[in-house]
């Protein structure tokens, strides 16, 4: 049976409030985003009794090792007791990253409707496809071997959503992705608490 994965996306930034595209651009999380960080925390530990006694595999990006360190910090565990994985990084805008929708629509509206027809396989330019992530991320997976909390990003929690819990990949594309909650993969399911 595969490994639960206890997953918390990071708190919120400036950049969510805006909508614009972060991808990998290093946003540190806000005020609110704290405030979720906090939140998951205290969540994870009403269903892990012990949660220190599993690894935590977070993104380098800054957003995501603060939400980890808040969260740890939040339940008494040692803040900055994590591990890193770079694959684990959000997926890539490229040229898009820190537009909005509003923005791009205005200078390359057929790509904007391109993409929303085909969010799943879409790449902007010099970016990634949520298929381009889905193998990097299937990489990852095959390296966890326990039980782990995993502190990332809403495009990495989309496709865990398709490889361990079997959602359609058009469905995972417009997928919620809450902050300041936990989305739990355990056997072939998803459960958000």
């Amino acid at each position: 049976m595969a490994p639960t994965l206890y997953f918390i996306r990071h708190g919120e930034t400036d950049w969510n409030v805006d909508a614009r595209l972060q991808g990998q651009r290093d946003i540190p999380i806000n005020a609110k985003g704290r405030v979720q960080a906090a939140e998951a925390g205290r969540r994870l530990a009403t269903i892990l009794p012990e949660p220190d006694s599993l690894p935590w595999i977070v993104s380098p990006m800054s957003r995501t090792r603060e939400t980890a360190e808040i969260a740890r910090a939040a339940i008494g565990l040692p803040p900055e007791r994590y591990g890193m994985d770079d694959r684990l990084k959000e997926l890539t805008f490229g040229e898009w990253e820190g537009k909005t929708w509003q923005d791009l629509r205005a200078v390359d509206a057929p790509a904007v409707a391109t993409r929303f027809r085909s969010k799943w396989d879409f790449v902007p330019p010099d970016g990634e496809s949520y298929a381009m992530l889905r193998d990097r991320i299937a990489g990852w997976l095959q390296t966890v071997g326990q039980d782990t909390v995993v502190v990332s990003h809403g495009g990495v929690a989309r496709v865990l959503c398709v490889l361990r819990a079997g959602l359609a990949e058009a469905d995972a594309a417009d997928a919620d992705i809450w902050q300041g909650r936990l989305l739990v993969f355990r056997g072939d399911t998803a459960e958000w608490i």
